[in-house]
């Protein structure tokens, strides 16, 4: 037990020994996320699949050619085997002309594969929206950290200042307790945002598509969020021209109405260029025919006319079109969830700059309250723990702000995602907004 506990804790050293730490600007997450993620590589696989999809579909209307030999004992009239007479040598080629399901099949491979490389670009874009959030929210937990360890001296002079006070008589014992609380109240918050900010590093690193024992270490970078967002009509037009889910939705129907029309039209006559050559042996046919040449081909056409068809295509027919109908339903779904989400994305931006700007008038008051402490602790009219209790809350007030100012980030980079720009944007290094 001791040798097994042993081997653990040396594998677990060694895991956290090959840790990474990758520190990288909003930016350059966006641009390995598209490239690496996991989900992304997924996608991509599937729109892959589908593209080999279509060479499967040309399949009937590519020449098959085929070589082999007939060559066998005949005893008695040389019947055919395999369908084709006894030969020594025969070479057989076959080719789709007109096949009206099978051009339909190909059609809607075609459609599929278009809709499947929409889903690749709406999943790069979903995952570059997740990106941009966690990055936001490391980049939070790390500038709140900051801050409030810079409190912890500030929080110390008060209670050593208070504890002073209250061995001279001129404090009650209850404001020592309430700077003793305070100050562990500081202490627990960094170490429970330290604790947040290591586990949104690390779902940054996954969603970056390193591995969980890596962690990424957010930079600040300017992403050109500074811009206003055109209006809500111009935004809400542009997502719905944009959108990748919608353009896969639109895609699926027009594939689910090929292969309507590739059942429906089974009952159409099939034509087939059809070439073959035979090698014959002379003593396989002289005691039956009179006339023999050991070179034989034939070149012509097969024609299938469909008389019973059975209930199967009927079946399918009527399957495709209630798919059919059912895809036009969720699209019609996801244009308003899109109408909708666009809209809130926007009473989301409103919400955030109203917050900032308020949470700028509460900096410039507490800036200009510790400004009056300061002068009157210069002159001794009050205590530097209450000067020390100002700059505390000048100190919560940047944090307050540097709050709103992330939320006001991240409305504008929904707001992004909805009109479908945000990669294009950060590739450009600028917004796809209009500036005021």
């Amino acid at each position: 037990m001791l040798k097994l506990k042993t081997a653990i804790l040396l594998l677990t050293f060694a895991g956290l020994a090959g840790a990474e730490e990758h520190s990288l600007t909003l930016q350059q997450a966006l641009e390995i996320a598209a490239r690496q993620n996991p989900d992304v590589a997924l996608a991509r696989l599937d729109a892959q699949k589908a593209e080999e999809g279509i060479k499967v579909a040309k399949d009937p209307f590519r020449p098959h050619v085929n070589a082999g030999s007939g060559l066998a004992y005949t005893y008695g009239y040389p019947n055919s085997i395999e369908g084709n007479a006894p030969s020594l040598f025969e070479v057989r080629t076959d080719e789709a002309l007109f096949n009206r399901p099978k051009s339909w099949e190909l059609a809607a491979a075609r459609e599929a594969a278009r809709g499947s490389e929409y889903g690749a670009e709406a999943k790069t874009d979903e995952v570059a929206y997740q990106t941009a959030d966690l990055f936001l929210t490391a980049s939070q937990m790390q500038h709140d950290s900051e801050t409030l360890s810079t409190q912890l001296p500030s929080l110390e002079k008060v209670v050593e200042a208070t504890e002073v006070a209250v061995n001279e008589g001129s404090a009650l014992p209850l404001e020592l307790k309430r700077a003793q609380v305070n100050l562990a109240i500081s202490r627990e918050r960094i170490a429970s945002d330290t604790l947040d900010q290591d586990y949104y590093e690390m779902m940054l690193a996954v969603a970056l598509g390193f591995p969980a024992t890596d962690r990424v270490k957010p930079v600040d970078s300017d992403l050109g969020i500074a811009v206003t967002p055109p209006s809500e009509q111009e935004a809400a037009d542009r997502a719905l021209r944009n959108n990748r889910e919608l353009r896969q939705m639109q895609s699926n129907v027009l594939a689910k109405q090929m292969d309507f029309r590739s059942y429906k039209s089974a009952r159409w006559p099939q034509v087939d260029l059809v070439a073959q050559y035979a090698l014959f042996a002379k003593y396989n046919y002289q005691q039956y025919f009179q006339k023999f040449q050991h070179n034989n081909f034939q070149l012509g056409f097969s024609v299938l006319i469909p008389v019973l068809i059975g209930p199967a295509a009927h079946g399918l027919a009527q399957q495709a079109y209630t798919e059919m109908a059912k895809l036009r339903i969720q699209t019609d779904q996801l244009r308003n969830r899109i109408l909708t989400d666009t809209r809130r994305s926007y009473e989301q931006w409103q919400k955030a700059e109203n917050i900032r700007n308020l949470s700028r008038m509460q900096l410039d008051l507490a800036r200009e309250e510790l400004t009056v402490l300061l002068a009157q602790n210069g002159e001794g009219r009050v205590p530097m723990s209450q000067v020390e209790q100002a700059r505390l809350e000048e100190s919560n007030k940047w944090m307050a702000l540097y709050q709103a100012e992330t939320q006001v980030t991240r409305a504008k980079l929904a707001i992004l995602r909805q009109m479908g720009t945000l990669m294009a944007s950060v590739r450009e290094g600028k917004t796809a907004m209009t500036k005021p």
